[in-house]
């Protein structure tokens, strides 16, 4: 966590200095020409045609977000989504986890699948449109080293991602459901939905097959499948709507910053699927059932869960409550809340949408205090990563 705090303060130090004008054109882009051997700086950017050296910056860093995000929807798909040879790595999938994902919603296995697909395909788009301009696209295989589950269905590959030592943050469930809004209302406040996700390490998978050890299919999964397994697979929900709600917000945050038409294009386009996968997690999460459990077993963490009927939680109140603590379940569409003055009326918005709060440097290091790279011994790694994040969030868009 110090090497982590440690980047992340050359990060705010790197940008104070370029943003002196000391450092211009400090990005590393490979190449000086993008696109039809135009120049990034040249006289001709503001033509449609020329991409600018941010808008570069820009699509090299979702070209790695979405290789980390497709790595960590591989493994959901392997052991809980329908298997079938549209995603590359199915290995007939671990039926145990899959029936326990069906407590939540009937058809998880197909929406797991697809998003899967769905990741695969935006990281592939990414790489080839940014080859196709002469711009080197970013390869993060060398730093798949993080041991994987070996339960039933995994490939046993190993990772970028870690999804057995998670601490998630749920607190994009009242963030959605509160008129208040994080870039407008600074110090607002925003429960978590399950606050024991946020503290300890949990995971959202079955590690090995002991995680599995007493379940069995039945009519009633609920009654059958142990609650260890119930609760790994509830996790495993949340943990679906966090990282969506994250895709959400980062891509209109980077619009912004765009210069070039056809890039801007990109962002408005794939942005918006990402909000489809969101809206989809965050409904089933809410079906969790009252459990409590304690990792205990082989391979456990210690770590202690809760889930609660967020059905009967905290629903909206008259005057709309300002207190961040609305988790009734049923409430997935955004609240209106704040938006750039208060002159304006409230309006339903996805947020946030500011360099602070869901910009490049912030959704990775939401990323790292998740714990998804818990086990990445490489240094590079993260140097990288941040160094692209840097890069993005420094983007400006040219008229």
């Amino acid at each position: 966590m110090s090497q982590i705090k440690a980047l992340i303060d050359k990060t705010a130090n790197r940008r104070s200095f370029l943003k002196n004008g000391i450092a211009a054109g400090a990005a590393t882009m490979g190449a000086g020409l993008v696109g039809g051997g135009i120049s990034a700086f040249g006289e001709d950017e503001e033509r449609d045609r020329d991409i600018t050296r941010g808008d570069i910056a820009i699509l090299r860093f979702l070209n790695a977000l979405e290789q980390i995000e497709a790595d960590l929807w591989v493994q959901y798909s392997e052991l809980g989504g329908t298997q079938d040879n549209e995603v590359s790595g199915v290995n007939g999938g671990n039926p145990l986890y899959t029936a326990a994902l069906s407590i939540l919603d009937g058809d998880m296995a197909q929406y797991i699948h697809d998003n899967t697909d769905d990741e695969i395909s935006h990281a592939a788009f990414l790489k080839a449109y940014l080859e196709s301009k002469g711009a080197e696209a970013v390869d993060l295989s060398r730093f798949a080293t993080i041991p994987g589950s070996t339960a039933t269905g995994s490939s046993g590959k190993t990772r970028l991602t870690n999804l057995t030592q998670l601490t998630v943050d749920t607190s994009f469930w009242s963030q959605y459901r509160s008129i208040t809004n994080p870039d407008f209302d600074p110090g607002a406040p925003f429960v978590q939905a399950v606050p024991s996700l946020n503290v300890g390490r949990h995971t959202a998978i079955p590690r090995t097959d002991a995680d599995t050890d007493g379940s069995s299919l039945s009519n009633d999964n609920t009654t059958s499948i142990t609650p260890h397994l119930q609760a790994i697979a509830f996790t495993a929900g949340f943990h679906f709507a966090f990282i969506e709600a994250g895709g959400t917000s980062l891509y209109p945050t980077l619009a912004q910053k765009v210069s070039n038409l056809e890039v801007l294009r990109i962002l408005l386009s794939i942005g918006p699927s990402e909000t489809m996968h969101f809206q989809t997690w965050q409904d089933k999460a809410g079906n969790a059932l009252p459990l409590t459990d304690v990792d205990n077993g082989p391979g456990g963490t210690g770590a202690t869960v809760t889930f609660t009927t967020l059905a009967n939680a905290q629903g909206e109140t008259d005057p709309e409550s300002l207190k961040g603590d609305t988790l009734q379940a049923n409430l997935i569409m955004p609240e209106p809340t704040h938006f750039l003055s208060k002159k304006f009326p409230p309006v339903a918005i996805i947020r946030p949408t500011s360099t602070k709060h869901s910009g490049a440097v912030a959704s990775l290091k939401s990323f790292v205090d998740d714990g998804l790279f818990i086990g990445q011994k490489n240094p590079e790694f993260l140097r990288l990563m941040f160094r692209l994040a840097d890069e993005a969030d420094e983007a400006r868009r040219r008229v």
